[in-house]
């Protein structure tokens, strides 16, 4: 079978190649890496407002900016760095959500010191095993669960901010806490049987 024959999910704009590359390769995999874990959930909260692929498009200058998602380093960005980032048009120049990237990254390292590793956090809100929804239109897609609600609570509480229910969920599809390919998208089959 071609790859243009391949079944995708039927959220996916197929004219966009470099979206069509990131469900194919990077949408619903499990991530076990905090670094990649927290360009996620950096990307995630950017996110707010917006389409994905928006962020999708700036990705590469935030993995610029933002010192690869390097978490000690953006937990330690100054006033300076902060003004200078928002100048900068290749990233999303929202006060708020870069102020919460620096915050964010700060409770990032006080989770990682308080479970090891944030993955090992994040993961445990679902026993450490991804969760398979089955779902066959658009409509069935959700834009929160009960679960994301729980999570969001959660990050709030420890002071994360731009984590409301619905980025979280989008987080928990991106990063493969719960695969939510269709159930005749080609990769769902793919990614459970890793």
């Amino acid at each position: 079978m071609a790859k243009e024959e391949l079944i995708r999910c039927p959220w996916l704009d197929l004219t966009k190649q470099d979206y069509v590359k990131y469900h194919d390769e990077e949408w619903g995999v499990p991530v076990h890496d905090d670094q990649t874990m927290f360009e996620y959930l950096t990307l995630e909260s950017a996110q707010a407002g917006l389409s994905w692929y928006t962020v999708l498009k700036k990705r590469e200058n935030y993995r610029k900016l933002f010192d690869n998602f390097d978490v000690k380093k953006v937990a330690s960005y100054d006033e300076a760095k902060i003004q200078a980032l928002l100048q900068n048009p290749g990233i999303i120049r929202n006060q708020l959500k870069i102020r919460a990237a620096v915050n964010n990254a700060q409770r990032f390292i006080e989770v990682q010191q308080e479970f090891g590793r944030f993955c090992d956090y994040l993961w445990a809100f679902i026993d450490h095993k991804p969760l398979v929804n089955h779902l066959t239109c658009l409509e069935e897609y959700p834009a929160k669960t009960e679960l994301s609600d729980k999570i969001s609570k959660d990050l709030k509480k420890r002071g994360f901010k731009f984590v409301g229910s619905t980025i979280v969920y989008a987080h928990m599809q991106a990063c493969g806490m719960v695969n939510d390919h269709s159930s005749d998208c080609f990769r769902k089959k793919e990614i459970e049987n890793r």
